[in-house]
């Protein structure tokens, strides 16, 4: 099967193995455990061995991009250091890094972002988080302002401030929520396209700071859907209503869509893996709040045999969806398997 659309291809991306987004896995809830005890002598951390590993086979298996999610309350590795480690070991995965503004300033992330992006030959991107962790944001010396729509107000001009030191030299601009007066950054991007910027949001203001600002969407769908037919009618509501917004600024927003993925020899046999990557493993990370992501995403029609998978991801790709940002249990064997039986399938002449 092809995904035979006048679009370009269907993206595959993954989110890069750390605590917070990995179910399922004895292996990271294990890294968990130790991780708030020293290494033995000559020791890596074995989350750190994780990603490594299954973003090497993710990178020879087709993939076209890895998000590194952000978590400080947590056993996580830093969201860029990983990024920067990811730069040596793969070539051509795009390295999308989790930003808050209310933790970061934006010209210190328009360095990092640029130095990645110099580091990977052009790989950097940005995946903006406008917030919803207040304890995590207190305890790290910011805040996400949850709850009001400011906070989409101060990531529309963290973004322009990103753009501004990527562009000009010496850069100024005086807004609501920064003050930058004659910074020069003293590199370049990679190349003249800038680093893309990555955002999700649900709100109506959310939704119009999207339109402005954001190359890519992480389209937002109705968690309650029963099955997958309505989540896609979900989905198909969302896209156009997106679309509508971007055309009111004369822009237009590419859509990306996170669904789980499980492959069997039978519908059947998926689904009974899926439900057993839901059962908390010994150390697993705040499983409750992670379970409760990754069920709706499980009913997105992507658990089953791998010719089933491909019909669900093509119908998706048709609807308008630009990337899915496959969620999944991370093992190189999984990133292998879904490298032979999705990936390339589906991009085959």
């Amino acid at each position: 099967m092809t995904i035979s659309t006048d679009r370009a291809p269907l993206q595959f991306g993954m989110f890069a193995p750390v605590p917070h987004v990995t179910v399922g896995s004895a292996a990271m809830a294990k890294a968990v455990a130790g991780a708030d005890m020293p290494l033995a002598a000559g020791q890596l951390d074995p989350a750190f061995v994780i990603a490594r590993d299954v973003l090497i086979a993710a990178d020879r298996s087709g993939f076209d991009l890895v998000l590194f999610a952000e978590r400080h309350h947590g056993a996580d590795l830093e969201a860029f250091m990983l990024a920067g480690a990811a730069s040596g070991w793969t070539e051509r995965l795009k390295l999308l890094v989790a930003v808050h503004p209310g933790l970061w300033a934006p010209q210190l992330i328009a360095k990092m972002t640029t130095t990645l992006d110099r580091m990977s030959g052009g790989r950097a991107a940005i995946n903006l988080v406008t917030g919803w962790n207040v304890a995590e944001a207190r305890m790290y010396g910011g805040d996400v302002m949850l709850e009001d729509d400011e906070r989409y107000v101060r990531a529309e001009e963290f973004v322009q401030v990103l753009r501004g030191m990527w562009r000009e030299r010496p850069f100024s601009f005086r807004g609501r929520y920064y003050d930058v007066e004659g910074a020069e950054l003293l590199l370049r991007p990679a190349n003249p396209r800038m680093p893309e910027i990555y955002t999700a949001s649900r709100s109506s203001t959310g939704l119009d700071m999207v339109a402005r600002i954001a190359d890519w969407w992480f389209v937002s769908f109705d968690k309650s859907a029963k099955t997958a037919d309505e989540l896609r009618d979900s989905i198909k509501r969302s896209i156009a209503d997106m679309k509508a917004r971007a055309r009111r600024v004369d822009r237009d927003v590419k859509i990306a869509f996170n669904p789980f993925v499980v492959l069997g020899s039978s519908r059947e046999a998926a689904e009974a893996e899926a439900q057993r990557l839901l059962i908390p493993q010994s150390g697993d990370f705040d499983v409750r709040k992670l379970v409760s992501r990754v069920g709706p995403s499980m009913r997105a029609g992507c658990v089953g045999t791998p010719a089933q998978v491909r019909a669900q991801l093509e119908r998706y790709h048709t609807m308008g969806i630009d990337l899915v940002l496959l969620q999944y249990q991370p093992t190189v064997e999984n990133a292998e398997l879904i490298g032979a039986e999705l990936i390339g399938p589906l991009r085959t002449n």
